[in-house]
């Protein structure tokens, strides 16, 4: 099969009709050239035949990412992407084939919730996942601040002052602020900041230099140390090639291309009505070459809008130091 046409119609659906003809298109080509998804597929002994809507489809367990090299058959990997984990713990890889296609993916995702990436001062405070290798994150924060083309725009490891200083001079262009979350505190709480028209989103817990906190007091906190209405919030992950965002109150929404669905804890393949507490499973079609279908360990809650709230983890699953507080 050409994936290009795939690719080509990928970023273009606008219609529920067109995101099911696309999603049964990528899950039949992840069938057959994927193996280990195959392999799950048929151990849950569904006929492919059959299925004709995407909520029909077999979700893998994000743990996979963990144990297997999850890669159409046939191609190489341009990057593999680690997710962090903790100490002990064995990291998720992603093995991405077209690079091309994640750069198109979150830059697009960026200009459909924010605008033109030129338009901002793209800051990013991201210590934790800069002092390891592999992060997703980083690679599209880079591209972000390479987009927007602007000098002030950078990484800021743990120069606070020099962060400081930019935030309060700037006038000119709008703010985005991209921060872990202990560090965002650290910085809120040494410096007296009004970014009232500021972006601030904060990705990630505490990454053991805080005590975890529920996302309300959070955001609470930060609202009031940089003088800003919302907190925005970014929710991706390692296996993933987008993101979906919330722009206040921990309410998620999510790119054309990609769907939330809440499965029955007690009975994963089963799939709960909207406004049900259940396990989240993801369909990003950016994943055309990896895995489109993923059951996360992530607890959650779907709206009718489509919209979703994620409510913490599985008490049994590791703790993954990506992109999501417990609220």
């Amino acid at each position: 099969m050409d994936t290009k046409d795939i690719e080509n119609g990928l970023f273009e659906i606008s219609s529920e009709r067109e995101f099911n003809e696309l999603a049964i298109e990528i899950f039949h080509y992840q069938y057959d050239t994927v193996t280990i998804y195959r392999e799950f597929v048929d151990s849950v002994s569904i006929d492919t035949r059959l299925i004709k809507h995407y909520r029909e489809i077999p979700f893998l367990p994000v743990e996979f990412f963990k144990t297997h090299r999850i890669i159409s058959s046939g191609l190489k990997e341009e990057k593999i992407f680690l997710s962090s984990g903790t100490t002990g713990t064995t990291q998720s890889r992603h093995f991405v084939a077209d690079l091309s296609l994640y750069e198109k993916s979150f830059i697009k995702g960026f200009e459909y919730f924010y605008g033109s990436p030129e338009e901002f001062t793209f800051l990013a405070l991201l210590p934790s996942y800069l002092e390891r290798e592999g992060s997703s994150l980083v690679y599209m924060a880079e591209k972000l601040i390479k987009a927007s083309g602007n000098p002030d725009s950078g990484f800021f490891l743990h120069d606070y002052d020099r962060l400081a200083k930019i935030l309060s001079g700037i006038n000119s262009k709008k703010v985005f602020l991209l921060g872990v979350t202990y560090a965002l505190l650290d910085l809120a709480e040494k410096y007296n900041l009004n970014l009232t028209d500021a972006i601030v989103m904060e990705t990630g817990g505490m990454k053991g230099k805080r005590k975890e906190i529920v996302r309300e007091e959070l955001h609470l906190m930060l609202k009031a140390g940089f003088g800003v209405g919302k907190i925005h919030s970014e929710y991706g992950m390692t296996e993933l090639l987008s993101q979906a965002y919330s722009q206040g109150d921990g309410i998620f929404h999510t790119l054309p291309w990609m769907k939330i669905l809440i499965r029955d804890t007690n009975d994963p393949l089963s799939l709960l009505e909207n406004g049900k507490t259940g396990g989240i499973n993801i369909i990003d079609l950016a994943n055309i070459h990896s895995c489109s279908f993923i059951a996360t360990q992530d607890l959650g809650k779907k709206y009718n809008d489509g919209s979703f709230e994620v409510l913490g983890r599985f008490d049994s699953s590791d703790i993954r130091g990506c992109n999501l507080m417990i609220g």
